[in-house]
């Protein structure tokens, strides 16, 4: 390879070329030097650079150089010195391990980021591979490089700092085509909880946030989606004959129907609100079904660009298994605690400005009749619901179970130690006062595996094993926090089995995930608890034993009530204000969702 160290700009070329060009085609027939091939061409040079096996070959028309891993594909039809440059940047990232599947990963479905990426690093590879090669030290770009390391190159990418837009030789990353060989990591599994491995590249995702419109009904029958076809029968034999039938439930008849006014809109909005998607052991073409596992695909907020991402994240709900030997977690006696909660009595409420009631609200009325004098056009909200809300109350615990809450206390006590006995005291209370309590720890490991593992389900009592099971949960992985928050909503809702919801979380307030952290992820987290709220399920936020600052969890938690403590036992004696001020949104007047 020493003679290779000295070629210049434009011998190394030409030498390549008087090596590959001699004899025949794999079609037998005679090439002459006058026009060798891409992959003749630049192999040995794509090969020496790379330090691996490497072919060369032309990209389809209009599309740009990139690689695989295995080929590099140089843009059609452009000259030789450009195709050189070409073959010499992507070569050179595959030698560096800059294309390593750790550091695409975190590239995939984010071409903003991937450009950036592509920037900082092919100009540090550059510069490293201009000590040993003339020909990458004549074509770097003038200047020192940015960053000294590969981790450092993909900070500064995701990071705000104004940087340059790469050269047009230096191509686009593809990390769809570079993960293609690589199996999905999955969790690691262990003996005290269900880990699942899944295939990232399981799931269809498009380079820029799939913005077309996915459609799961049949275009034939939306011609028929007319007044005019009123009998059902009809509908019935047509989606017969086109292979199509009833959507399947879990509920009972009736139960696909949302109880709630709902209008058809022509237009929707970039702020609309997708519905998650339940993963069927059916649904052949979703994620999870090989393997014979359930859950749903969940939207996630993106306020960058202010609208969802539909089905982004997949959660998975599964029970929690525990070791033979079930022994029961001790729980300290809280009767403040207990006496507070018991005054949570939700005595006969009169709502005002409902869409329908008993009376008409005088109130109400005078304030529409005022807008429409005005010009302004609003909901007809002008009626009184005289409603008896007893205590009829479901609610479900959802414990941080991440990583990040292991971080200790003053006196060497986790976070998670503090939640956890929290979480215990609070489960036991509440179900001897007579509600219905669920408790789920949720934590992730990327947007495809955001996991809810049960300790306690709604139909079970918080015996030895509900105990045991959150005795030995142990804290690992990371916190996409609002999926975690649109998963317990959708079982609290699905299997509360009662008139009042109340979600109770207990978490750091520091959300962080692959792609999801600082203002993402605090705005989805955010959003995720807004929607809850207008669905009428209250939401009260805890955060115990964490050093989590005041505004850190106004940003996270911010839409609901939330509060912070050292201990349980600062919050016991308010506990009782902490749940009303949370249970108040179940008789506010809701906005009206097209």
């Amino acid at each position: 390879m020493n003679d290779v160290d000295t070629y210049d700009v434009d011998t190394y070329g030409t030498d390549i070329d008087d090596a590959d060009t001699n004899g025949t085609d794999t079609n037998g027939t005679v090439r002459g030097r006058s026009d060798p091939s891409p992959s003749e061409r630049f192999r040995l040079l794509a090969t020496f650079v790379a330090g691996r096996a490497v072919t060369v070959a032309e990209a389809g028309p209009g599309e740009r150089a990139h690689t695989n891993g295995r080929v590099v594909f140089v843009s059609a039809g452009r000259a030789l010195e450009q195709q050189r440059r070409e073959v010499l940047l992507q070569s050179a990232l595959l030698g560096a391990g800059s294309l390593d599947p750790r550091w695409v990963k975190a590239l995939r479905g984010r071409p903003v980021i991937a450009r950036r990426y592509l920037a900082v690093e092919g100009r540090r590879v550059l510069a490293e591979l201009g000590h040993r090669l003339p020909l990458a030290a004549a074509l770097a770009p003038e200047g020192p490089a940015f960053t000294a390391s590969t981790g450092d190159s993909l900070d500064t990418a995701r990071g705000r700092a104004k940087l340059p837009d790469p050269p047009e030789w230096f191509g686009v990353l593809k990390p769809s085509r570079l993960l293609e060989p690589v199996a999905g990591p999955g969790a690691r599994a262990g003996t005290q909880e269900l880990h699942l491995q899944f295939d990232p590249l399981d799931v269809p995702e498009t380079e820029d946030d799939g913005d077309e419109e996915q459609s799961g009904g049949s275009k034939i029958l939306t011609l028929f989606e007319n007044p005019l076809f009123s009998s059902q029968s009809l509908m019935d034999q047509i989606r017969k004959r086109l292979g199509s039938s009833r959507s399947s439930s879990d509920g009972a008849a009736g139960a696909e129907a949302k109880v709630r006014a709902v209008r058809r809109a022509r237009v929707v909005g970039p702020e609309a609100r997708p519905l998650p998607t339940q993963i069927r052991f059916t649904d052949a073409d979703k994620p999870g079904a090989a393997v014979g596992v359930g859950g749903a695909l969940h939207p996630e907020w993106d306020v960058h660009k202010q609208r969802y991402r539909p089905e982004w994240c997949r959660v998975l709900d599964f029970p929690l298994t525990v070791a033979a030997d079930i022994s029961a977690a001790g729980i300290s006696a809280d009767d403040v605690l207990r006496r507070r909660l018991a005054r949570v009595g939700l005595g006969p409420k009169v709502l005002r400005a409902r869409p329908d009631g008993d009376d008409l609200d005088i109130e109400a009325l005078i304030d529409l009749f005022v807008d429409l004098r005005s010009g302004h056009s609003r909901a007809e909200n002008v009626y009184l619901e005289h409603r008896k809300l007893a205590r009829n109350l479901g609610v479900l615990i959802l414990l941080d179970a991440s990583g990040s809450a292991t971080d200790t206390d003053p006196e060497g006590l986790a976070v998670h130690d503090h939640q956890r006995r929290a979480a215990a005291t609070l489960a036991l209370t509440l179900e001897e006062l007579g509600d219905r309590v669920a408790v789920y720890a949720f934590r992730s490991q990327g947007r495809h595996a955001v996991h809810l593992p049960a300790i306690k389900t709604f139909d079970q009592r918080f015996g030895a094993l509900g105990r045991a099971r959150l005795n030995q949960l142990e804290p690992a992985n990371y916190t996409r926090l609002g999926a975690g928050i649109r998963g317990a909503g959708a079982i609290l809702a699905n299997e509360a089995g009662t008139q009042n919801r109340l979600l109770l979380v207990l978490s750091d307030g520091v959300p962080y995930d692959d792609g999801y952290e600082g203002r993402y992820a605090e705005a989805d987290a955010y959003k995720a608890l807004e929607e809850l709220r207008a669905d009428g399920v209250a939401c009260l936020c805890l955060s115990i034993g964490a050093t989590t600052g005041t505004e850190e969890l106004e940003r996270v938690f911010g839409s609901a009530s939330h509060a912070g403590a050292a201990t349980l036992g600062e919050l016991s004696p308010r506990m009782d204000e902490l749940f009303l001020s949370a249970l108040r949104e179940l008789s506010a007047p809701r906005p009206v969702r097209a």
